[in-house]
């Protein structure tokens, strides 16, 4: 591109801004004064003080770019064009709008083909951060890899100050500083979080200034109150980025004009300090500025009885709509056969898979099987990437992913930054962008701290009603090994599977492995592919490969032993256990191979065929998936059965790391045997 492309917005239409300011200003006083006192909004946040400046910022964005807000970010959504009955609509949780009614109003969302689009905001404090560097990430990977024209899009991502303390905040920073990513960090400092001053939030309440040596990131610090400061800032910092010159960061102090939300009263601020927030109100400011200017032949008057009218007119709309009916909450937790309008569709299609293994040579362990999946649908696949701690060079602490950067480079397998959270953050803004992540997290109890970001990415779907979708496969190595602890050996595969929107693959061995894994990178939906760190190399598991065309479907279950006298239901390292127990019974042995969805069906008719059911898992027994399965059985099976619906499993404890301690915990075979014997005499 030109660099005349890249300089700071010079024609900014301040009747524009001006009438858009207005707009914000009458729809806070709206939801103030009659929909939150009439119960017709429930959540509700004034953008007064910060609306001017991030109206700018909304009208620097165009086609390509990307933004992420938060709860206060309404204007930078009207500036990207939001029709205003959304805007109101969506707070009264009526059905359309950002959510069907199913998310709060102030958690927006916009899809917006041929501009900017507003990604999907998050409840948590942070929590936009990363995915916004994923999205920033794409954008190179898209010039890099996919050869696609460097048009100068950006993303941002707006925060408040006290947000600059989360951990999404830092491990943002790192990943967009340590590669030179194209996103701009637009900092509202409004000197408060809720009741919270900053100095507990920023030492020196600045966390520009704190930022200053800060390498590869170029910084504007300055009054968002005032226009013309405000418009030179926000135009010169959106030029850095968009001129490939590295990430930048523009703080902009503002005050915040009423309290946190609706319910907070601010009685922590003096009525001085409230008085001189209120005179730095941008809104007279800007006013003055235009009228003095005489820019775009604007009437003042004129311009708010307009915007009174339009917003008078959006809540006609917006009331007009119903609510959305219940029995179409349950829709779109997974993909349903129509793709979200953002995001996903980066997998190769399902045509020629084969549900049929067709084994050809020598048996091969569970990390070769998984090496080989990634190896082949990343040369058929540009937009498959794959990432994590250690993933390059080293090949992952479980050597899962040797030789992929030597043979796909290091901008299609590369190493991270030792932070879960932006790992699978940044993988949310790729899918987002289009692209198909592949995060590793080295071990299960890893993941912790990329909760929110999980929770996020698994509810996107839904929570937008198919608007945006965030499809990925995240891998995640965990269980015992030769010896067990509190830190490397979890399970806990539950988690994922009471977490909407998560597929949750566990396989047993190196042929479904294959299977399962190439499923995942071909499907709509986010995937968490558990690889048991015992079964990876283990002899059992050892299987011949099963095809360059070979999948399982997700909730399709596998007998690995055929009888009539007990079911066993089992998944991961306990299925060759569960295997040797039943020497000399007849039964039927379930491998589950999928904990969501999970085959009920062929569990329920062999339950009434044998009339008896055990289950077995590595994972702690209080609130274990077995629970789950046995309360079906129950439900659905009771009059079918001849004895108790059993579990072994972990004890309510940590695994052990001596391997003597470790072997009394882990289900062990005689311990399976002993109460098939129980069940099967009873």
């Amino acid at each position: 591109m030109a660099d005349a492309d890249f300089r700071p917005k010079a024609d900014l239409d301040w009747r524009d801004v001006s009438r858009l300011v207005l707009t914000s200003r009458a729809l806070d006083a709206l939801e103030e004064q009659v929909l939150v006192p009439e119960k017709k909004v429930l959540y509700q946040f004034s953008a007064r003080g910060h609306d001017m400046a991030q109206i700018i910022l909304g009208l620097h964005l165009r086609d390509g770019d990307a933004a992420c807000g938060y709860y206060r970010s309404r204007p930078m959504l009207l500036a990207l064009g939001v029709p205003l009955a959304d805007a109101l609509g969506s707070g009264m949780g009526r059905e359309g709008g950002y959510s069907d009614g199913r998310d709060i109003g102030v958690v927006f969302n916009y899809p917006n083909p041929g501009g900017a689009h507003a990604l999907p905001m998050c409840g948590g404090v942070g929590a936009q951060y990363a995915p916004s560097a994923g999205w920033a990430q794409a954008i190179t990977y898209k010039a890099k890899v996919l050869g696609e024209r460097d048009e100068g899009a950006i993303a941002v991502v707006l925060g408040g100050d006290a947000s600059c303390a989360t951990g999404g905040f830092w491990s943002a920073l790192t990943i967009a500083t340590t590669q030179q990513l194209p996103l701009l960090f637009y900092i509202e400092d409004n000197g408060y979080g809720i009741s919270t001053t900053s100095d507990y939030q920023t030492p020196g309440r600045d966390i520009a200034a704190n930022l200053a040596s800060f390498k590869n990131l170029a910084i504007w610090n300055g009054d968002g109150t005032e226009p013309d400061e405000a418009a030179r800032l926000i135009g010169e910092a959106v030029a850095h980025v968009r001129g490939r010159k590295g990430p930048a960061l523009i703080r902009l102090t503002v005050p915040r004009l009423e309290g946190h939300s609706y319910q907070d009263t601010q009685t922590y601020k003096s009525p001085d300090q409230i008085e001189a927030e209120w005179a730095r109100d941008p809104l007279p400011k800007l006013k003055a500025f235009v009228e003095q200017r005489q820019l775009g032949g604007m009437a003042w008057d004129e311009l708010e009885t307009r915007v009174d009218h339009e917003v008078e007119a959006a809540r006609a709309e917006a009331e007009a709509r119903g609510v959305s009916s219940p029995d179409k909450v349950t829709a779109n937790v997974f993909f349903e056969g129509a793709h979200a309008g953002v995001g996903g569709q980066a997998g190769l299609s399902l045509d020629g898979t084969t549900e049929e293994a067709r084994p050809d040579g020598q048996r091969i362990n569970m990390v070769t099987a998984i090496r080989r999946v990634l190896d082949q649908e990343l040369a058929a696949n540009p937009k498959m990437c794959v990432f994590g701690e250690d993933v390059g060079p080293k090949g992952g602490v479980h050597a899962v992913t040797l030789g992929l950067q030597d043979k796909y480079g290091v901008d299609r397998v590369f190493d991270t930054s030792l932070n879960e959270e932006g790992i699978v953050g940044r993988a949310v803004g790729m899918a987002l962008a289009g692209l198909l992540p592949v995060p590793e997290i080295q071990f299960r109890k890893y993941a912790e701290p990329a909760t929110e970001q999980i929770n996020d990415c698994g509810t996107m779907r839904w929570r937008t009603a198919n608007r945006f979708a965030a499809p990925m496969v995240l891998r995640v190595p965990g269980g015992f090994f030769k010896c067990g602890d509190p830190w490397h050996s979890q399970t806990n595969e539950v988690q994922f599977v009471h977490n909407p929107g998560w597929k949750v693959a566990v396989p047993s061995n190196a042929e479904d492995a294959v299977g399962l894994l190439r499923m995942s990178l071909r499907g709509h939906d986010p995937v968490l592919f558990f690889e048991h760190r015992a079964m990876l190399d283990d002899s059992w598991a050892r299987r011949p490969w099963p095809g360059d065309d070979f999948v399982v479907p997700f909730g399709k279950a596998k007998k690995t032993r055929e009888g009539d006298r007990i079911t066993i239901v089992t998944w991961g390292a306990m299925v060759p256990r569960c295997e040797a127990a039943v020497d000399g019974i007849s039964a039927d042995v379930i491998d589950l191979r999928t904990l969501n969805p999970w085959d009920r069906d062929m569990v329920l008719d062999s339950v009434r065929k044998t009339r008896r059911c055990l289950i077995v898992h590595e994972d702690l027994r209080t609130g274990g998936f077995g629970a789950e399965i046995a309360a079906v059985v129950a439900d659905e099976a009771f009059l079918d059965l001849d004895a108790p619906v059993a579990r072994v499993t972990m004890p309510d404890i940590p695994s052990p790391h001596h391997p003597k301690l470790l072997d009394w915990a882990v289900p062990s075979v005689e311990k399976i045997r002993a109460e098939i014997d129980r069940l099967v005499g009873f």
